[in-house]
Order: structure tokens, then sequence, then C-alpha cells
């Protein structure tokens, strides 16, 4: 059984010595990592949203920004920030246990076929991304070793601590390639404008930092997505007739 005592204190050390300071090249290779002209095909997927607005949960701008605040709250909060803080963490100490852990923890929390599917196709694209770059990690040199499956966070935290960007901005940036791939799903399926994207994009740009800031605190007992509405909009949307994303 795995020591989460240990994996917490590494975390704890490690996220206390993280400088908020980025610079240059870290914050260029940042905006790469989140760019959506990312060749990873991210574009394809809608994190249940697509089901959202088909089950008439979500009709229009302010029923959005409500959506996704509540998935940021009780989703990304309380699973993706925290543990990507973790792997960047595991993936510091060249600790290639501790990185199997955490992706295996992220795959037990997808709730639907679409769901865990989406984390394991976008984490073997960038990975084959990183390939074609000469990025990928070296265990004979020191790193961790990348899991059988890796999910997208997984790989997301070895590039980010590749990159040598600190932990917060990891999680800002994380968070801010979510939001950005939200709106570009709604903007798509909803429709939503693009002038109304960008008022969300100021609405939630707040809620962000917040996120992050409570992300850094929880301990690993607290953590775990809470999102039962999203997890059965999901699992229906496997069956949906018509639809433009895989999930």
């Amino acid at each position: 059984m795995m020591d989460t005592t240990t994996l917490t204190d590494r975390y704890n050390e490690y996220s206390s010595q993280s400088s908020n300071a980025i610079d240059d090249l870290a914050l260029l290779g940042l905006m790469q990592l989140i760019s959506p002209a990312l060749p990873i095909g991210a574009f394809a997927w809608s994190q249940g949203l697509e089901s959202a607005f088909e089950l008439g949960w979500v009709n229009n701008e302010h029923e959005l920004g409500e959506w996704l605040i509540g998935v940021l709250n009780d989703g990304l909060t309380r699973c993706e920030l925290p543990v990507l803080a973790r792997l960047q963490t595991c993936w510091a100490h060249g600790d290639s246990e501790g990185v199997a852990y955490w992706n295996d923890w992220i795959h037990a929390n997808r709730e639907s076929a679409e769901l865990s599917d989406e984390d394991i196709r976008l984490g073997l694209a960038l990975v084959r991304l990183l390939d074609s770059l000469g990025l990928q990690p070296k265990p004979d040199q020191s790193d961790a070793s990348l899991p059988d499956e890796p999910g997208y966070v997984t790989v997301f935290a070895w590039t980010a601590h590749q990159r040598r960007i600190p932990l917060r901005q990891s999680l800002l940036g994380f968070a801010w390639a979510w939001l950005e791939n939200q709106l570009a799903v709604a903007c798509k399926a909803l429709p939503l404008g693009h002038t109304a994207a960008q008022r969300l994009n100021e609405q939630l740009r707040p809620h962000l930092v917040t996120a992050v800031d409570t992300a850094l605190e929880l301990n690993d007992a607290q953590l775990g997505p809470i999102l039962p509405s999203l997890a059965l909009g999901s699992a229906q949307h496997e069956t949906q007739y018509s639809r433009l994303f895989r999930s």
C-alpha cells in the first residue's frame, strides 16, 4: 500500500519551497502548454458540458457561469488542481511510485467512460508530442517513469516540472486552459457569442485564483470531486444521438 504520509510530506516541503516567481522561458513554456493550438485534440472534448446543454441544465450565459463555477469549486479545486501539485512534486523528486499512485487516483475518480477516455487520450497525445520534441522523461537520468496509461494531468505535471514552472503558475495555467476550453465548447454548442464568453472570462478569473489558493491548502483526506450532475450527464452523453464532442 502506498505511504501517503511520505507523499504529503514531500508535497508540503516542495510547495513551501516553490517560488511564485516565473522566469521568461518558463512563462513562455507555460503559454505553449496551455495554448488551444497545442496539437493534442483538446478541442474535441467538452468534459460533460455538451450534455448539460442537451439536457436543458444550461441554457444561457448566466446558467453557464453558474455551472462553470460549480464544476470549478467542486471538481477542479478538489481533484485536478491539488493532484496536479502533488504530481509535479513527485516528478521533482523522481518518485515513480508517487506518480503512479496519483495517476491511478485520478483515473479512479473519473465517473464515466467518456471522462476516463478523455483523460487517457489527451495524456497519450501529449506524450507523443513530447516525444517528438525530445522532452519525454528519462528514467535512466533519474527522472520518474511514466505510467503505462498516463493521464493528461500526469503528463501536464511532468511538462510543468520539465519547464521549471512554479506550482502556483502550473495550477493557474491548467485552470485557465480548462476555462478557455469550456467557453470554446459553449461558443460552438450553446451557442454563446464571443463577447459573452469574454464577459464570463472576466467573471471567472477571480474564481480561478481562489480555486488555486484552496487547492494548495487541501490535505489528501479532503480530495475528491463532488459532481453528481456532471457524472450523470456525462454517462448519458455516451448514448446521445447527435453530438459535436466526444465527451
